[in-house]
């Protein structure tokens, strides 16, 4: 018998493709002492695969790709540019990464591990924006760990 206080457990549904990259890319990233959290929302319309804050309070985003139609199917990614200090793609060794902007960040990423092949350019969010994201990173963790500890617990939004 489940009761209200009882621990929900996950769906046995797998991971998606894009999902697996985002795990290797967080552990690789974690190595270089990077938090990573998924989906955050930096503005409404807008949802990144998966955003990393630095240890000095860079903060990165990173879109998975798991195809080709994945990638020509994305018709937001330009919108995410403002929204963090570098920008990168996580694709797999079979990823035709040809296809992709030369001027952003690559990383090569299975479900286990990552790695940057191509670092971008950094360019410094304003210290407002800064904050903003900061803000939106912390809550954005703090309720999905609200979630995992207490899932009788609604949270209203997700923001």
């Amino acid at each position: 018998m489940t009761t209200p206080d009882a621990p929900v457990q996950p769906d046995a549904v797998p991971p998606q493709p894009g999902q697996r990259l985002a795990r290797g890319v967080a552990r690789a990233l974690l190595a270089m002492d990077f938090v990573t959290v998924e989906e955050l929302v930096p503005t409404p319309g807008l949802r990144v695969d998966l955003m990393a804050l630095g240890p000095k309070g860079q903060v990165w985003i990173i879109e998975c790709k798991s195809s080709r139609a994945d990638f020509t199917a994305d018709q937001k990614w330009q919108g995410y540019l403002e929204w963090s200090d570098r920008f990168f793609w996580a694709v797999d060794a079979d990823f035709p990464t040809e296809i992709l902007p030369q001027d952003h960040g690559l990383i090569l990423a299975d479900a286990y591990g990552a790695e940057i092949v191509r670092m971008c350019p950094d360019t410094p969010l304003a210290p407002a924006r800064r904050k903003a994201m900061v803000q939106k990173f912390a809550r954005h963790a703090a309720q999905r760990l609200q979630a995992l500890r207490d899932p009788a617990a609604r949270i209203s939004a997700w923001a």
